[in-house]
């Protein structure tokens, strides 16, 4: 591949790199992904540790995981305890420990300290309100604080106060001494630390101030050397103080790039609204399969490689757009096209009587497991007088035999590894449903042995009756109905799919997966891709649907 064509081949951030790394600018390539522990993470989440792990992993550097834990009213252990488990789940390595933002608890008051003693920040004793309306907006300066010109020695007492617990939450700020007259908003002289009289689910209560976002960030970035500080775009106006916080503590100069985060499609992407989520009981819990958390999809059947599939085919972009969701559904089953073995289950049984099979016989058939997937095998189904197809494989009126290629009267189908039957009778209960097919099944038309030359294009699953398992089928869709939540008005809840989960007790599968395990996967043929979920007991095997076979959607 020639220069130019390799360059081509590149998204913006890896140009980068490579630009710095010929031009000296780096000598090596340090990320980080930087989660707050105030939830599960998401599919959006997914994006950026494929992004900054990835390019670590390219580039021969490293990528921490750093917990930004600076909001101590919402982070918990519970969910630094989530967060590890999806990155691990996803296979990358962040070293031997996760870092936290607190860990740098200490420097980053000195940091402060510094910055006061230089006359680049002070204490603020206005309200939250009046210094939200100080700011005015974009268009006029804004109004200097009242305190903006306090002397260094009151701010350093000040702040030593708001440090000792003896000012009050909410009573005074500290603030980086920036342009209030700055078109940038963020420049407004930003709030960098404020009073929190909350115990921290790591420092407990050794601290009652704590740094702001802006102020953790960059500065942790600094203090763990990061070369490349990968961030979304909405933090693009933030960069200037990034910057600025860097240059006026004199430290290593990490630099920050914004790229564009993953909105997609019939998908809500917002902690704040999964959280809600949760708490008002639309779904069972952060790893509701139809969540779009990575526990949720963990749960539901995707796995690392697909997700990581996807990551990579949205790919790094620099402007904002929504992302169809179907491509993330293509991607796990493509994944499980190659994994997942194959096997019968009947989600809505018909009983069928094979009335001249012998009542006493049990025929083994062999099976493929996966005909993407030589290694796996075969296995043996048993063949019985009494199986059971899909109730909408039989139709008593079909139509003409150009559309209709299933069983009906008089009509003859192939059983997958089995024989040719023909429909000969049926039975109804009362009120009309068809109860039970007669058919009559064809010896010289073995599967794999056909002698008969007849020709039948229908193909039906089927399950022995005397052999069937029993499973509880949760068939999860789309927890959404709305494609682009983005441009809503009313209640996003408003927006929920009624559908998005059903709950089959009817399921009858083949034998083989009475033997299965939570976390196995498989196809159940013509129906979708399926997963043992962890509820799963010895006396209840349960699958949820991880994907239909085909976009259903797209038909609507």
């Amino acid at each position: 591949m020639s220069e130019n064509e390799n360059k081509e081949s590149l998204n913006f951030i890896e140009q980068m790199i490579e630009d710095d790394l010929k031009s000296g600018k780096n000598s090596f390539v340090q990320t980080r992904f930087p989660p707050e522990p105030n939830g599960y993470l998401h599919i959006g989440h997914a994006k950026s540790i494929v992004l900054n792990f990835g390019l670590a992993e390219k580039y021969n550097g490293k990528c921490n995981l750093r917990f930004d834990d600076t909001n101590p009213e919402k982070e918990s252990t519970e969910y630094v305890n989530a967060i590890i488990e999806d990155i691990k789940w996803l296979g990358y390595d962040y070293g031997d420990k996760p870092l936290f933002t607190s860990d740098y608890f200490d420097t980053l008051y000195e940091y402060a300290i510094k910055l006061i003693k230089k006359g680049k920040a002070y204490i603020d004793d206005q309200s939250a309100e009046e210094i939200s309306a100080g700011k005015t907006n974009p268009s006029i300066p804004g109004i200097e604080s009242p305190f903006r010109n306090r002397s260094v020695e009151e701010n350093l007492s000040l702040f030593e106060e708001m440090r000792d617990g003896t000012a009050s939450e909410g009573s005074r700020v500290l603030r980086a001494k920036v342009d209030m007259s700055s078109p940038n908003m963020q420049m407004r002289d930003p709030i960098i630390y404020r009073i929190k009289k909350v115990a921290h689910h790591r420092t407990g209560d050794k601290w009652c101030i704590y740094p702001n976002y802006d102020f953790a960030h960059g500065q942790s970035d600094s203090l763990e050397n990061v070369t490349y500080s990968l961030c979304t775009l909405e933090f693009r106006d933030h960069k200037p103080l990034y910057d600025w916080l860097i240059n006026e503590l004199e430290i290593f100069p990490s630099e920050q790039t914004e790229f564009a985060r993953l909105n997609l499609g019939y998908t809500i992407v917002s902690k704040r609204k999964l959280l809600q989520l949760v708490e008002e009981n639309h779904v069972s819990g952060w790893d509701d399969p139809r969540m779009p958390t990575i526990s949720g999809f963990r749960r539901r059947g995707y796995t690392p490689e697909s997700i990581k599939s996807f990551a990579h085919k949205v790919g790094v972009a620099r402007r904002d757009g929504v992302t169809d969701i179907a491509l993330l559904e293509h991607s796990i089953r493509e994944d499980l096209n190659k994994k997942a073995n194959r096997v019968f289950g009947i989600l809505d049984p018909l009983k069928v009587v094979i009335t001249n099979w012998p009542e006493s016989k049990t025929e083994m058939m062999p099976a493929v497991n996966n005909p993407e997937d030589e290694s796996a095998g075969k296995r043996e189904m048993p063949l019985t007088r009494e199986i059971y197809i899909e109730r909408g494989d039989f139709k008593e009126d079909p139509p003409s035999p150009k559309k209709w290629y299933r069983l009906g009267p008089d009509r003859e189908v192939r059983l997958k590894y089995g024989y040719i039957i023909k429909c000969t009778g049926f039975k109804k209960d009362e009120a009309g449903n068809i109860t039970e097919l007669h058919c009559e099944y064809d010896p010289q038309t073995k599967s794999g042995h056909d002698t008969s030359g007849k020709k039948v294009k229908g193909t039906l699953g089927w399950v022995s009756a005397e052999h069937a398992v029993k499973a509880e089928v949760r068939m999860y869709d789309r927890l959404f109905k709305t494609e682009n939540l983005n441009t809503i008005d009313d209640d996003f809840t408003n927006h929920l799919n009624p559908d998005s989960l059903t709950i089959n007790n009817k399921v009858l599968l083949e034998p083989s997966l009475a033997s299965a395990k939570v976390g196995d996967s498989f196809q159940f043929e013509r129906q979708g891709y399926f997963i043992v979920d962890p509820d799963s007991d010895e006396n209840n095997l349960i699958f949820n649907r991880t994907v239909t076979l085909r976009d259903n959607w797209s038909k609507m």
